[in-house]
């Protein structure tokens, strides 16, 4: 059986003028797409902003498929674990939505 595609969708709420260093760690070109790159598994990250609700944005993490994905975690967690610190003061919370198998 083939392994599919996964995306990982996390939900954010942005402190009160934290958006813009909040888009700049969190965009395809950040420190979290940084990381992600040193896996040759990850696809890419798309940074959504919410059009009504301020400081509300969804991140989704596309990974070759959910195996590798979870390699990745447990390789990395340290590094991973170091960023999301460094991180914690531009959101009010953050949550997992879910892994998300793409549909063919």
């Amino acid at each position: 059986m083939q392994k599919q595609m996964v995306e990982i969708v996390w939900e954010f709420k942005v402190g009160l003028g934290k958006e813009a260093k909040f888009e700049r760690h969190y965009g395809p070109e950040g420190t979290w797409v940084q990381l992600f790159q040193r896996s040759a598994a990850f696809q890419g990250t798309s940074l959504l902003r919410d059009k009504e609700v301020r400081g509300r944005y969804l991140t989704i993490d596309r990974w070759k498929d959910l195996e590798s994905y979870e390699a990745f975690q447990e390789e990395y967690a340290a590094e991973y674990k170091r960023i999301d610190g460094e991180m914690e003061e531009l959101t009010v919370w953050e949550r997992r939505l879910g892994v998300f198998e793409v549909v063919l």
